[in-house]
């Protein structure tokens, strides 16, 4: 997974006493809006992640409360908790909270009883409710509005869980550099970005990438057909290297499998200005257009970390299927 995550919110919690397609049942156009726009991405959870435990005297309130990395603190009390904020408003008057919490499918109940340390009371965790980070727009369909990003799924990186969104949002964001990749080692773009320009919603963090509605304008010259005949040879990927100009970078096609739910196509780089910039596929690609015969075929997922030349993609009908 290459989506670029550039800030975690991380808080270490001190509570202190003061068109239809005939053959598919899926309602979506034979035609799109192709991305290849680098995009600022911030979700925001459905909940409270943990993502740690620390000691408060020789205690671990979370661990003795049964919590574990991963669990995700839905209400406290009774009371619906959104963030970080509602968490520590409604734990800095008590000294045990009723924790209602999601693991897996299921959700649980415990009791945390904080531990005070000199004047303050800790609940001994660290928690996550947002994540921010860079990837790359795969689609706009002009007929639902619905937009398609990243071609993966956004998981907590401390965790490695895939992180429960409530809502989030694409805004603008300029590459500014590219840190090239080296054979063990993923490159990444480099970025800046204006989160007061928002280009559209998030609602759905899905296995095949991050989904919502477009709000703002695009170019209607942008459209292209979709298809799923794909082959072996020469393609080409639509991204950002430099500032918010798309390029297409030539790539070979090595190997095809519609079987697989996300890693549907094995592709090396040719484009020996891509090659010069980052040495493949770096951080930050995740979304970017797979483009073959003037169609959209596919989306860019993954770099093979062994040699970044290479990549994996998922075909986009996969991602069309989830976007509704």
């Amino acid at each position: 997974m290459f989506f670029k995550n550039f800030k975690n919110k991380l808080l270490m919690i001190l509570l202190a006493t003061t068109i239809i397609i005939p053959t598919s049942a899926y309602a979506y156009s034979n035609e799109v809006i192709i991305g290849g726009e680098n995009v600022g991405i911030e979700v925001n959870s459905n909940g409270v992640l943990i993502v740690g435990f620390y000691s408060v005297n020789g205690k671990s309130p979370g661990r003795d409360a049964g919590l574990k990395i991963g669990d995700v603190i839905l209400k406290v009390d009774d009371t619906v908790i959104h963030g970080i904020t509602d968490l520590s408003k409604y734990s800095n008057n008590n000294e045990s909270l009723k924790i209602t919490y999601k693991r897996g499918e299921n959700q649980k109940t415990t009791t945390l009883k904080l531990k005070k340390d000199g004047q303050i009371y800790k609940t001994g965790l660290y928690v996550k409710d947002s994540i921010i980070g860079i990837g790359t727009l795969t689609f706009i369909d002009p007929t639902t509005k619905r937009f398609g990003a990243l071609g993966h799924e956004i998981l907590e990186s401390t965790t490695g869980v895939k992180f429960e969104i409530a809502n989030g949002k694409i805004f603008k964001s300029d590459v500014t550099g590219i840190e090239k990749a080296n054979r063990g080692q993923v490159g990444e773009k480099n970025a800046i970005y204006n989160d007061d320009i928002v280009y559209g919603n998030i609602d759905k963090n899905d296995k095949t990438g991050i989904y919502g509605t477009y709000k703002k304008s695009y170019n209607q010259n942008d459209l292209i057909p979709i298809s799923n005949d794909i082959e072996k040879g020469k393609a080409y990927i639509k991204t950002v290297i430099n500032g918010s100009a798309k390029e297409n970078f030539e790539i070979n096609i090595l190997n095809i499998d519609k079987t697989h739910e996300t890693k549907n196509i094995l592709f090396e780089v040719t484009d020996e200005k891509l090659l010069n910039t980052g040495n493949g596929i770096v951080q930050g690609m995740s979304g970017s257009p797979i483009i073959q015969n003037n169609k959209l075929v596919g989306a860019v997922t993954h770099v093979v970390v062994d040699d970044p030349h290479k990549g994996f993609g998922i075909l986009i009908t996969n991602m069309l299927k989830e976007s509704e």
